[in-house]
């Protein structure tokens, strides 16, 4: 050093070069490997970014950079991206923190924001990071909007979901109160061409939006299953093509399934009249829903009458539909802003932080508070709702990592009482700071129409507190697995964008691998095939059943750890229950007993193969599982990138 940079400053290649030399000469060629791919895999990674146009003083991934400035980095009239992800979370901070002065802070929480966000234990659902600071400034990612039984009404709705998706959001619809196909229409004495129909509307316009370019459509439909045109909706999915910016989940009663569970007739009923249009075997209609399940994927089920039997607000009305992900229950013409803890980060040793995720939580709760301020609603209706139940959702993501990091498998009644542990932690500590700001900011102001007073609280703040989203983008920014999920696959390629495909290990996997001795690239290259570990004899058996996959994991399993999350959630569970391609549709029926038997709000099932259009490919013609740029885990269809 001293000999060649006598006249100089070294720099970091100049170091790098020296200490690749020393280790050779000191007799350390291994070491001098592993150290040569460590500075290969960061200049490509370096290079990657370059291509990118983005400069990252954070060090996230390479798909991070690239989702950042795909979606959400600001951009000049050319395209150029203008802003870099510290600068990102610095805009968000400032624009979340400056509501506190309405409410005469005299802290300013700027900094805690940013630090909540670039360390990346917590982040905002996808529009606030987009849009807050902005001009748009429209900040939350869910909405429910009204379908009533009028052309007007119906145009209108179809209007306000044209400015929410511009913006970022996503909608959903229940299409309950629209008559039946072929039912009379007065004003005109024709005939109504149903539900289906004005779905298809609303499919097409969604196409023509695109969300400003920013963010693909996305759309829940329901109908409720006594409803005349249910068998249309139930096979609607099994057209090619159709209905593509939808998911559909038929809402399903506990008299219908009482009516299943005993082999019973069911009504079916106009919703403009009331009186029953027909008969039928309730299990018939069941296993139509069942074996469409099983082979597309939809619908999925929401057991509305669960929903409503913990709706915040009842004296407001019943809760009829949720968002397209399914779980965010919304009154009509209401918003919820969300986000999510990186659960992985308060995990070290084997142990929680109990202390730091205490003091996440409460942060967490009072800025996506902040954020319904902050906020600018698409319509006067929605504002109003919104701001009259001020309804959060804290939820969380890595929650598979923190189980790898706590030594426990996906697939153990340890990770349910795990998983159930800290959920109740994080909703009992939410519950604590929600009403600590309902009393220096003032409750929501339905409250006195709330359950709140009657569970013993003088004061709310927010008429729900938590949810559990699919996360979608936002763990590819934490480089964490999505919500609850179990890891999609250990090892994977990535098409991160036309010509460039990435090789992608799970981190913790790799540590172990390396730290026992059985890390090798043939190995890593073997289990990006499958993605599982668990038929791989060269990994120890400790290990293969440790890093349990999706498709690992029995349905039950799934199901269960759903529930255990739901007891403590007030909102709903967004959690995909994954088959393999032959299960049957027996299969799919056991899960659906067994989720309504949970009391889980609703359920989605996805068996390998069963979408047209997926994101997640076991068996590629690469002959490698490889996923889409923006697959995080979980649902397997464009959609769920919404959070």
């Amino acid at each position: 050093m001293e000999d060649k940079f006598e006249e100089k400053i070294p720099g970091v290649e100049d170091v790098q070069d020296i200490v690749e030399r020393v280790l050779m000469l000191e007799g350390l060629p291994e070491v001098a490997k592993a150290y040569i791919l460590y500075r290969k895999r960061r200049a490509e990674i370096r290079e990657a970014k370059r291509i990118f146009g983005v400069e990252d003083e954070l060090k996230l991934s390479i798909n991070a950079i690239n989702v950042l400035e795909r979606r959400y980095l600001l951009k000049d009239e050319s395209g150029k991206v203008i802003e870099t992800p510290a600068q990102m979370f610095m805009r968000v901070a400032k624009s979340i923190a400056s509501v506190d002065l309405r409410y005469g802070g005299s802290t300013d929480l700027t900094q805690e924001f940013y630090g909540l966000m670039s360390k990346l234990y917590f982040l905002p659902n996808s529009p606030t990071l987009m849009n807050a600071g902005t001009r748009l400034g429209q900040l939350s990612a869910c909405y429910v909007l009204p379908v009533n039984d009028s052309i007007s009404e119906i145009f209108n709705t179809l209007r306000d979901m044209a400015l929410i998706h511009q913006s970022g959001g996503g909608t959903g619809f229940s299409f309950s109160r629209l008559r039946p196909k072929g039912d009379f229409v007065g004003s005109t004495g024709g005939i109504a061409s149903g539900p289906i129909s004005f779905m298809r509307i609303f499919d097409s316009a969604t196409d023509v939006i695109k969300q400003g370019g920013r963010r693909r459509g996305a759309n829940m439909a329901i109908l409720r299953v006594d409803h005349p045109d249910i068998i249309e909706f139930i096979t609607a999915k099994e057209r090619e093509g159709f209905l593509t910016n939808f998911n559909l989940s038929v809402a399903v009663t506990d008299s219908f399934m009482e009516a299943v569970e005993n082999d019973l007739d069911f009504e079916l009923v106009n919703p403009r009249t009331g009186e029953p249009t027909r008969k039928m075997k309730a299990r018939t209609l069941w296993n139509l829903i069942v074996t469409s399940a099983w082979r597309t994927g939809d619908p999925g089920l929401i057991f509305i009458d669960e929903v409503n039997r913990h709706n915040p607000t009842p004296q407001l009305g019943p809760i009829e539909s949720t968002n397209p992900c399914g779980e965010q229950p919304l009154l009509p013409n209401e918003s919820c802003n969300l986000g999510s803890i990186n659960l992985a980060k308060f995990v070290e040793d084997g142990k929680v932080d109990w202390d730091g995720l205490r003091s996440c939580v409460r942060r967490s709760v009072h800025f996506l508070d902040n954020v319904i301020d902050a906020n600018r609603y698409p319509t006067p209706n929605v504002e109003k709702v919104t701001k009259g139940n001020r309804k959060i959702g804290l939820g969380v993501m890595g929650f598979a990592d923190a189980l790898i990091k706590m030594g426990i498998p996906y697939d153990s009644d340890e990770a349910l009482r795990f998983g159930e542990e800290v959920m109740k932690f994080i909703n009992d500590e939410g519950h604590k700071y929600s009403a600590e700001l309902g009393e220096a900011r003032g409750s929501f102001p339905n409250f006195d129409m709330s359950i709140w007073p009657s569970k013993g609280f003088k004061a709310m703040r927010n008429a729900t507190v938590t949810t559990i989203a699919p996360t979608g983008t936002i763990s590819i920014i934490a480089g964490v697995s999505s919500g609850i999920e179990p890891l999609f696959a250990v090892a994977f390629i990535r098409n991160v964008m036309e010509g460039m495909r990435l090789t992608e290990i799970n981190s913790e996997f790799e540590r172990i691998a390396k730290e026992r001795g059985f890390y090798s690239e043939e190995l890593i290259s073997k289990i990006a095939r499958t993605g599982s570990v668990r038929q791989i004899e060269e990994v120890p058996e400790d290990v293969r059943r440790l890093f349990a996959t999706a498709f690992d994991i029995k349905p039950e399993w799934h199901v269960r750890m759903q529930a255990v999350f739901q007891k403590h959630v007030d909102n709903a569970v967004s959690k995909t229950i994954n088959f393999p391609n032959d299960a049957t549709p027996e299969d799919v029926e056991k899960a659906y007993w067994l989720a309504y038997k949970l009391k889980c709000k609703g359920i989605t099932v996805y068996r390998y193969g069963s979408k047209r259009q997926q994101v997640l490919y076991i068996g590629s013609s690469m002959n490698y599982v490889s996923v889409d740029a923006e697959y995080g885990g979980g649902c397997p269809t464009p959609i769920c990138s919404i959070n």
